[in-house]
Parts: C-alpha cells; sequence; structure tokens
C-alpha cells in the first residue's frame, strides 16, 4: 500500500462555503493511487468540511441561513466570546458538521456522486488561512 500527503493552504472570505474539489482532485492525480481511499483533515475547530450539492447554489444558502437560525449569534448566549460574538457558534456549527471526510478512490478518481462537491465551510466572519490534510493510501 502507497501512502501520500499533503497540507493544502485555503484562504476563506469569510463566512462562506470554499469549492474545494478541483483542488482534491488534483491532489489525488498528483498520488498517482489508482484504488484507494483520500481522508480529509481540517485543522481548525471554526470551520468544517461539507459534501454537498454542487449545482444549485441555492442549497448552500439554505444550509447557511438553517445554521444561522439553528444556532444564532445574538452575543449573550454563550459564556466563550474571547474572540467576538461569532467565536462559539462557529465552534458550535464546526461541532455539528465535521472536520474530516473520507472520499473513495476508483480508477484514479475521487467517487464522487454526480451532483456531490467538496466544501470548506467558513463559519468566521472575518477571512482565514485554514490548512487541510490531504492524505491519500491506496495502490
Amino acid at each position: 500500500m502507497t501512502h501520500y500527503q499533503t497540507q493544502l493552504h485555503i484562504k476563506t472570505t469569510g463566512k462562506n462555503f470554499s469549492a474545494i474539489t478541483a483542488q482534491i482532485k488534483q491532489v489525488v492525480k498528483e498520488s498517482g493511487i489508482q484504488t484507494g481511499l483520500c481522508t480529509l483533515f481540517l485543522r481548525h475547530t471554526s470551520a468544517s468540511l461539507v459534501i454537498q450539492e454542487n449545482a444549485d447554489p441555492d442549497v448552500l444558502q439554505d444550509l447557511a441561513n438553517f445554521f444561522a437560525k439553528l444556532v444564532p449569534e445574538d452575543g449573550i448566549s454563550y459564556i466563550h466570546d474571547a474572540e467576538g460574538p461569532d467565536d462559539m457558534p462557529a465552534h458550535i456549527r464546526s461541532a455539528l458538521t465535521k472536520t474530516s471526510e473520507q472520499i473513495p478512490i476508483h480508477q484514479g478518481r475521487l467517487l464522487l456522486g454526480t451532483w456531490q462537491g467538496i466544501y470548506l465551510w467558513e463559519h468566521r466572519s472575518r477571512s482565514h488561512h485554514r490548512e487541510l490534510v490531504v492524505h491519500i493510501s491506496g495502490n
């Protein structure tokens, strides 16, 4: 079994979804692995990874709206506010979603569904530089 690992540095633009599918596909290609598993791990506690609809941006907007209602940024509901009123809500949103994903690889390609894309979901209001570990194992 072969292992290939790299880190991607992604600059976010505040509360938003960053499409990262193309970057992950490029890493899979560089790895040379034909059959295996691609593991993604985001090294942060106030952003997350989601595999979601890649054709209609309304889906992403609806997700963002739902989470904004579910986890409000009212400035009074949380004890932890060291980095501002969006900090604790960002941690909760990250806990409710994921900081890692695993995607099978077949014939050197990610086995994503037709309408699936990989997104880094920034939960903080301002932009950040996020680190994503991409680990690929297989043959």
